[in-house]
């Protein structure tokens, strides 16, 4: 492992993987054992390798699968796999499944791997850091997996950022996505939002204004500064008015909050109480596309 794959990594996994201590190997091949350092890397049979339990990715995608068996083909499995040694003779992949599927529909009999010895949590940390290090993580994905690593192996924000070599700022940001409404989550991981639009987002504490801004940001494609002046809309106190023009109630009655929070929730769209000081007032309920119209309409003609 180069030394700028290991930075990219992180201290955390960078330890896990150090090459401090050593374990027996039986090489079928010649009936004979070597004592071999957790860093010498090995030919290993497929068929005596078990998959990862822990593994954290459960879907692979068959097209990407099938380029990177092309190249194995051609080219043989450049990074190693990493596995450790089981009671029954056998190997246990800790990281590199994608490696080891893509070696077996190219036919390859056996893979190099690194033999260590882990505990099931550093097992279960490897594989977790490593599905994390992956490009193609969206950033709800990471998210997952942080909170995944954190759950599993008992860490605090803290502890999970020394693993993963970031700042705790950093850690802390993407758990917050998980707190977010379902809708925007899979916007998020949809590419609909980025990670910018989602902290910024995450300002709104209200979950059912926050989910009418969230529309309003996909409907008119607003970029991430656009966002943060939406956002303000929704938390800036209301400015004091001029008292000689009948203004509108600068402190709304709490009955009239709750009435607001009662509307918005059912027609799932921001809605604003505004009220004078006679009584009278109006509500504004927003919409932001034809669509929204549409169903808002349908909505209120039913009840």
């Amino acid at each position: 492992m180069s030394e700028k794959k290991k930075s990219v990594l992180g201290r955390g996994l960078g330890a896990l993987l150090e090459a401090n201590d050593t374990l027996t190997v039986t090489r079928e091949k010649n009936n004979a054992s070597a004592t071999l350092h957790a860093a010498a890397v090995i030919q290993i049979p497929l068929e005596q390798i078990e998959v990862n339990p822990f593994q954290p990715r459960t879907t692979f995608e068959e097209e990407s699968l099938q380029e990177l068996a092309d190249s194995i083909r051609v080219h043989g499995v450049i990074q190693p796999i990493t596995v450790r040694k089981t009671d029954n003779n056998k190997y246990q992949l800790i990281a590199g499944e994608r490696r080891l599927r893509a070696s077996k529909i190219a036919g390859k009999k056996d893979i190099p791997a690194y033999v260590r010895s882990a505990t099931d949590q550093e097992s279960i940390e490897i594989a977790l850091i490593e599905n994390i290090q992956r490009e193609d993580l969206n950033p709800l994905e990471i998210a997952i997996n942080y909170k995944r690593l954190q759950d599993e192996c008992d860490l605090t924000q803290e502890q999970l950022a020394e693993r993963l070599g970031k700042n705790r700022s950093t850690v802390t940001n993407f758990l917050r996505l998980l707190k977010l409404p379902p809708d925007v989550q899979a916007g998020l991981r949809d590419g609909k939002i980025t990670m910018g639009h989602a902290k910024a987002l995450m300002a709104i504490e209200n979950p059912v204004s926050l989910l009418a801004a969230y529309k309003e940001v996909v409907q008119k494609n607003l970029n991430v500064r656009q966002v943060e002046t939406l956002v303000r809309s929704y938390t800036d106190k209301p400015r004091k008015s001029n008292a000689a023009r009948q203004p509108l109630v600068n402190q709304t009655p709490p009955a009239v909050l709750k009435m607001q929070d009662r509307i918005m929730q059912a027609l799932s769209t921001k809605v604003i109480i505004n009220r004078t000081r006679d009584g009278k007032g109006e509500i504004i309920i927003r919409f932001y596309s034809d669509d929204d119209l549409t169903r808002l309409t349908e909505l209120i003609a039913e009840t």
